[in-house]
């Protein structure tokens, strides 16, 4: 019995021995046909086709791109990344870059902030950050500058910013209280400060006046005078107005 419990034993280590030998040999067999990722990025696709022909990997050029910054002709990322473990035969997907991107600036000063901006984007350009300006004298959407400036060559980024002239800002005043004061000296104030008085209306009476039988018809209600006072106003003390604004009164 005892001879049966050791021979069920060492064939159970056995097994355990050549499951694990097994494995090894799978892990070594599958490692054993990996390689490094190399860094292809600012190599052109010469040289990186050299740097992984050991290595058994392909690189394949999927996009070109413009670029400020990285060199025409030189690859600007890589999949997989550097450093990452590939098995042989592996494809390395680049993209190239095309140098940056040469334009010519078009001459837009004068035109109207919305001519300028088509004729920015109708050449294949970006309108970049714009600016207003009041500037007397101007008239009112017109490009007074841009940046890069007209006709300029080799410009690497395709943005133009403008800054245009903005429409004047008509002048603000608080609205003084005339209650009380006579409307033939608010008149003229208003005149001499570049107001205008719009309608003048008389507030009816205070209480209602009953016409007896038999009498005379009623009188035409009465008519605004200069001596006339005023009891209210349109806009009302302490409102902003405009420059020029139109004025109106109830008096009595």
């Amino acid at each position: 019995m005892k001879s049966f419990f050791r021979f069920v034993v060492t064939g159970v280590v056995l097994l355990l021995v050549a499951m694990v030998s097994a494995l090894t040999a799978m892990r070594f067999a599958i490692h054993g046909g990996e390689v490094i990722v190399p860094k292809l990025v600012g190599l052109s696709p010469v040289e990186a086709e050299r740097a992984v022909s050991g290595l058994g990997l392909n690189v394949a050029i999927e996009r070109q791109y413009y670029s400020p910054d990285v060199p025409e002709g030189k690859i600007m990322t890589q999949v997989p990344a550097v450093g990452t473990r590939v098995r042989h035969g592996w494809q390395v997907r680049v993209a190239q870059s095309l140098g940056p991107q040469r334009v010519t600036i078009p001459d837009v000063l004068s035109e109207s902030g919305r001519a300028a901006d088509l004729n920015i984007r109708r050449r294949g350009l970006d309108v970049g950050s714009v600016a207003f300006l009041q500037l007397p004298g101007s008239a009112s959407d017109q490009v007074l500058a841009q940046s890069p400036p007209p006709n300029a060559n080799g410009v690497s980024v395709p943005r133009i910013s403008l800054l245009v002239s903005a429409p004047a800002q008509p002048q603000t005043f608080v609205m003084p209280s005339f209650l009380g004061q006579p409307l033939g000296s608010v008149n003229l104030a208003l005149l001499d400060a570049g107001f205008h008085v719009g309608n003048v209306t008389v507030a009816p009476p205070d209480s209602t006046v009953v016409t007896l039988a038999g009498s005379s018809p009623t009188a035409p209600p009465p008519q605004p005078t200069p001596a006339s006072i005023i009891v209210s106003q349109n806009p009302a003390p302490g409102e902003r107005v405009d420059a020029g604004a139109t004025v109106n009164f109830e008096v009595r």
